[in-house]
């Protein structure tokens, strides 16, 4: 009998991580709340399986009892993050899951007060989304603790899978996101662009709407925050055309067929694509006198560190449940080293620019 649950267990992400959890010899019960696919790799790995949906409480703590701790992995998180927090915290289980939404992480951190009531972890965001760029966060805060301006970014060849290509698109429709004196602010898309050299080379990059313009905040306090990603002029300005279409983007039906084009025609990478595109992460920090300091590391591909990320964060989690009650970012848990403990990882490089 295991004491720990992978909800979402028949995604692209949700099955690389259990089938990497067997290989470690870790023993996860698959969730979901479609039991075809559920039952199946079930069956493949020798694990145990629970089917539920996430619109009844009821069934939801009878599919948890015994558990400690949920690694959720359904995608989209606006949807399924709050009834599965909601539930953690009447079961008193810790809540892991892979998000990189905005609104996801600032829900869970609402729930601070409780999971510190309940005695449970929230620790939202333990894959690519968003352990790299919040341990690069983590580490130049500490290296300029008056920092008053963050920016981060990556740059990866790697191809999308299904389920993050479905959470862009829900996006849309809430614009470009950046931390202005501490509050998120709404801009619009393709906000700015510059050459960054990433650790790779320079290249153009424009600031998206990252996880870490909530987590980085509370990372570190660092009160302005932006996130760019690499990307071709071409594809830049292709972004910037969806301003003028931006308030049909979130239309039932726009979204229903732009993901049914996703369904048709997205597979996510293969383990070849996934071993042949890491990901070159980077962060600068500047204070009010115009100091800067600069952060580089070259980690695996964002799938393999999300699988390798979330694995890790389970077993360190599980074997230290002492840890107090509350909202926590992958930094705060675990330290701004998190990232170099991961396989593929390179070491945290800081240097004054």
């Amino acid at each position: 009998m295991s004491d720990w649950m992978i909800y979402g267990a028949n995604g692209y992400t949700g099955q690389l991580i259990a089938k990497q959890a067997a290989q470690l010899g870790l023993h996860p019960i698959l969730a979901g709340r479609r039991e075809g696919m559920i039952a199946e790799l079930a069956r493949q790995l020798g694990l145990e399986k629970r089917i539920f949906s996430l619109d009844q409480p009821d069934a939801i703590d009878r599919a948890m009892a015994g558990v400690k701790l949920v690694l959720n992995c359904a995608g989209p998180f606006s949807a399924t993050s709050q009834p599965m927090i909601a539930a953690c915290l009447r079961q008193r289980s810790h809540y892991l899951d892979i998000t990189g939404e905005i609104n996801a992480f600032e829900f869970a951190h609402g729930k601070h007060t409780a999971a510190h009531a309940a005695g449970i972890v929230l620790c939202p965001g333990v894959g690519f989304d968003v352990i790299p760029t919040d341990c690069v966060a983590a580490a130049l805060k500490s290296a300029m603790p008056d920092a008053t301006e963050l920016v981060l970014g990556f740059s990866s060849k790697s191809r999308l899978s299904p389920g993050t290509a479905k959470t862009s698109v829900e996006g849309m429709a809430h614009g470009g996101k950046v931390r202005k004196n501490g509050q998120i602010t709404t801009v619009p898309f393709a906000f700015k662009t510059r050459q960054i050299d990433f650790g790779d080379g320079d290249t153009h990059a424009v600031t998206i709407p990252w996880g870490d313009i909530a987590t980085a905040f509370y990372s570190t306090g660092v009160p302005n925050i932006e996130v760019f990603m690499s990307m071709p002029p071409k594809m830049i300005s292709q972004i910037r055309r969806l301003n003028w279409i931006r308030p049909v983007l979130g239309v039932g039906v726009v979204q229903r067929l732009l993901k049914t084009l996703i369904e048709r025609r997205i597979q996510g990478p293969n383990e070849a694509n996934r071993k042949s595109a890491p990901t070159w992460v980077w962060g600068e920090v500047r204070n009010a006198y115009g100091q800067t300091k600069t952060a580089r590391i070259r980690t695996a591909n964002g799938y393999q560190l999300t699988i390798d990320g979330s694995l890790y964060v389970v077993q360190q989690l599980l074997a230290e449940p002492s840890v107090p009650g509350g909202y926590y970012t992958p930094s705060l848990l675990l330290g701004p080293a998190l990232v170099e403990s991961l396989p593929g990882s390179g070491k945290l490089e800081i240097s004054d620019t």
